[in-house]
């Protein structure tokens, strides 16, 4: 999820958006905003949102292939430089973890639930 960037503790850090059609997305991204993208796997399923401006250089976001797209709006991911301690930290908040620490192509994250049921992500590198 990076390159050659830093990433600040606990601050929005990776937005992700839900998509009907992956090809769809990012020709209109790309046409309305001048977007470009990091393909992922070969059966496209995911693609990364590269930055611009202070950015430059990183991966901000994603457009991710959902069978159904809701009307709960982007998945927001902070940054953390300890994961395990803010799995502790969410739950001592009285959050709820909605998806446990599981790894993907980057690192680790995990899904929480705040206590008015919005859901959100963290990430750590490793």
């Amino acid at each position: 999820m990076t390159e050659n960037s830093a990433h600040t503790h606990h601050t929005f850090d990776y937005i992700e958006l839900g998509v009907a059609d992956l090809r769809a997305a990012k020709a209109f991204y790309g046409s309305a905003f001048g977007w470009t993208f990091n393909d992922y796997g070969p059966g496209p399923a995911y693609v990364g949102i590269r930055g611009t401006g202070a950015a430059e250089g990183r991966e901000v976001g994603g457009l991710r292939l959902d069978a159904e797209v809701s009307s709960g709006g982007p998945l927001v991911l902070l940054y953390s430089s300890d994961l395990e301690a803010s799995v502790q930290a969410v739950l001592s908040a009285g959050g709820e973890v909605a998806e446990a620490p599981y790894d993907f192509p980057g690192g680790r994250r995990f899904h929480f639930r705040d206590p008015s049921g919005n859901e959100l992500g963290v990430w750590s590198e490793s």
